[in-house]
């Protein structure tokens, strides 16, 4: 995945960009908030722990801010999670991804994904995903509309941007195996740093992306695209991109850590999903340099989908996280079986 803007290009990578960082390769892609009773959700917290007596957590993001991290923008300037007597800080993350950091204790919670929490696991880092901040995975590949690219058979004899990384040529060899297209045909090239929009104008017919993000742009600069969803042809692929992780120790030593955590998190993103234009506000003036029309419009868009047909924000499944990872071990992406109950747990969502 490369960088594009302020967010991502394909964020799906960050997902491989953890997965692939974490096994040696390299990837890619102001407003005042209302925080009122009568806008529905999650109010503003009248009352919090004092300062001197809140306890401090710092979560390492996946990517530069975007609508994937709404809800912890809300969480942290409404003071949700004060009020559950937590102090967090907020940060970007360094080359070596979160993972990195919530494995060797410098941070207590990530925002990762599904595919680089399993690689992280299989090399023994001890990580555990406690909430996945998107139900489904929304990513896919695009391609300008003229390009009439509509499903994978498409793909045949077209060029596709990437990032160097196994995984593309599974993913693209899997959903086009559904239409018996061949993958051989279709030309990889490395996309370098170019942004969606600049690479599909030099000769990539298309790439990987989280529509949430570049789609919308693409639909607010008025260059429409296709899209062809992963979900769309592999139950195996709908796995949990991204996701909040912590690490084994911080579960063992402080339970009520991550209960509180999660706690004022859900209840941040629960405004989002109820607020969703009020919520964007909040990461427009938290992140002021960011594109405000893209993030009202992104946050339009991804609002109901944080939750999507779960019960409740946060909800994960043994066979979302067995799925992916037997595709993974199908495809010779890992080595080896691994447990997956030690990958997740729902024990501190809110009930």
């Amino acid at each position: 995945m490369k960088k594009h803007g302020l967010a991502w290009k394909g964020l799906s990578m960050s997902l491989l960009a953890g997965a692939v960082l974490l096994s040696g390769c390299g990837s890619k892609n102001g407003g005042e908030p209302s925080g009122s009773p009568s806008t529905g959700g999650t109010p503003a917290a009248s009352e919090t722990t004092p300062a001197a007596e809140l306890k401090e957590a710092t979560v390492v993001l996946d990517w530069t801010p975007n609508t994937n991290h709404t809800g912890l923008y809300v969480a942290r300037d409404m003071g949700l999670w004060e009020k559950h007597g937590l102090k967090v800080e907020l940060i970007l993350p360094p080359e070596a991804g979160a993972s990195a950091l919530v494995a060797g204790g410098q941070a207590e919670f990530g925002v990762g994904a599904q595919e680089s929490m399993i690689l992280a696991k299989e090399q023994g880092l001890p990580l555990v995903s406690i909430a996945p901040i998107i139900q489904h995975n929304t990513s896919g590949f695009a391609s300008p509309a003229d390009k009439n690219i509509k499903e994978p058979k498409d793909f045949e004899g077209k060029t596709y941007g990437g990032w160097g990384s196994p995984a593309e040529s599974a993913v693209l060899e899997s959903i086009m195996n559904v239409q018996n297209a061949d993958v051989s045909k279709v030309n990889f090239v490395n996309a370098g740093t170019a942004d969606f929009f600049t690479a599909t104008k030099k000769g990539i017919d298309f790439e990987w992306i989280f529509y949430g993000w570049t789609g919308v742009e693409a639909e607010l600069r008025g260059e429409p695209v296709n899209m062809v969803y992963l979900t769309d042809y592999s139950q195996q692929l709908d796995y949990y991109t991204p996701l909040l992780l912590t690490s084994e120790k911080v579960i063992q030593e402080d339970p009520e850590l991550v209960r509180a955590f999660l706690a004022g998190a859900s209840e941040g993103y629960q405004y989002a999903i109820d607020n969703p234009d009020a919520a964007a506000d909040i990461l427009i003036k938290a992140v002021p340099e960011i594109n405000p029309d893209l993030v009202k419009a992104s946050q339009q868009w991804l609002s109901p989908k944080y939750k999507d047909d779960a019960p409740r924000w946060g909800e994960q499944k043994r066979e979302v996280w067995s799925g992916y990872g037997d595709w993974m071990l199908e495809n010779g992406l890992m080595e080896k079986e691994l447990n997956y109950d030690e990958m997740f747990t729902t024990e501190f969502l809110p009930q």
